[in-house]
């Protein structure tokens, strides 16, 4: 197969396979692209194929995956080997754990056995890296605040053009710090931060791989949960999320990972899940006008929508779901 890489890097990349590793490339390909400037590629040598992570090293660290990959292969979680890594060039090749990920597979006769299988792997990773003794840095509330920050400066000013008056800053203000009060007062557990169904690889029922780690912190027990159960990608009705949520927090008391009850427990994940969905929203607006990525738009409706279902539940919040149902909605629609 006549290789014909389109980029500088796409070349360097080659040279680095055939020249430095003295592989026999037969096959040279996108293989995704990310919410970051990491791309990957796959890559065929002796009937294997691999996939090449490009990291450009201006713009990305490629230490934080190669360590983490490290901490989680330890934790028994199911991490793709790095085979051989450049990291003055931002090049790693990895093991390929196939093109179909959990998104692709998930319907209404797998979503059961599929999640279990997923949550599983959730709880072996908390269970298994001792928050205490790990290098991991901490969901810290200036972390917290930085990424709510994200929602008025991207989503609301820039992708839906509003002007906030000095009465709706105050009360964006007043509902981040009860959001960020929530999330630091639940137990704290490694959390992968992007767990959700397209950065699991479906190996077969039974296994997945977990990709895209290298943002992991210490951080709230319910995060990784609700960015599985209330993806931005795909949506699923309440009764089944309150299901597999019951389940995954019984998997958690048994290990000794939670403390209290289910309702506490439901609480803390839905106003977790607010935090993240409203980052979300600031990330996929940036995406579009910094980036040029204008895909993640058509997944604004459903994650506004969490937001929007999951506010009007809480008295603390009914001040936000008025501002938000009222002037951010009909602002949003109006330009996507």
């Amino acid at each position: 197969m006549k290789i014909t890489p389109s980029d500088d890097r796409s070349h360097k990349i080659l040279h680095w396979l055939t020249h430095d590793l003295e592989l026999k490339i037969t096959q040279f390909a996108p293989a995704s692209s990310d919410a970051s400037f990491r791309r990957y590629f796959r890559v065929s040598h002796d009937n294997r194929c691999f996939i090449v992570m490009d990291a450009p090293p201006e713009k990305e660290d490629t230490q934080p995956f190669i360590k983490i990959a490290e901490l989680f292969s330890k934790a028994e979680a199911n991490v793709p080997d790095i085979i051989a890594k450049d990291i003055q060039q931002g090049f790693l090749l990895l093991e390929d754990f196939g093109a179909t990920n959990l998104f692709d597979r998930l319907n209404n006769a797998s979503v059961d056995i599929l999640y279990r299988c997923a949550l599983n792997a959730l709880v072996s990773l908390q269970k298994n890296i001792d928050p205490t003794n790990c290098f991991l840095p901490h969901y810290t509330p200036e972390l917290l605040q930085t990424e709510l920050d994200l929602f008025s400066e991207w989503f609301l000013q820039q992708q839906c053009h509003l002007s906030l008056s000095k009465e709706q800053i105050a009360l964006i203000e007043a509902s981040n710090q009860f959001l960020i009060q929530s999330a630091c007062q639940q137990n704290q557990v490694c959390v992968h931060r992007d767990f959700h169904s397209r950065n699991l690889m479906h190996i077969d029922d039974d296994t997945l791989g977990i990709i895209d780690f290298q943002d992991a912190v210490i951080g709230p027990i319910t995060y990784d949960a609700v960015s599985l159960l209330r993806d931005c990608y795909i949506e699923w009705p309440e009764d089944k999320i309150n299901q597999l949520l019951n389940d995954y927090f019984l998997q958690c008391q048994t290990a000794g990972l939670v403390t209290g009850d289910y309702a506490s427990f439901k609480r803390d994940f839905d106003l977790m899940g607010i935090q993240r969905h409203l980052k979300v929203l600031g990330i996929f607006s940036r995406l579009n006008i910094r980036d040029g990525k204008s895909g993640y738009l058509a997944d604004i409706p459903l994650t506004l929508n969490y937001v929007l279902k999951v506010s009007q539940l809480y008295p603390e919040l009914q001040e936000l779901h008025q501002f938000l149902s009222t002037i951010v909605l009909p602002a949003s629609e109006a330009n996507l």
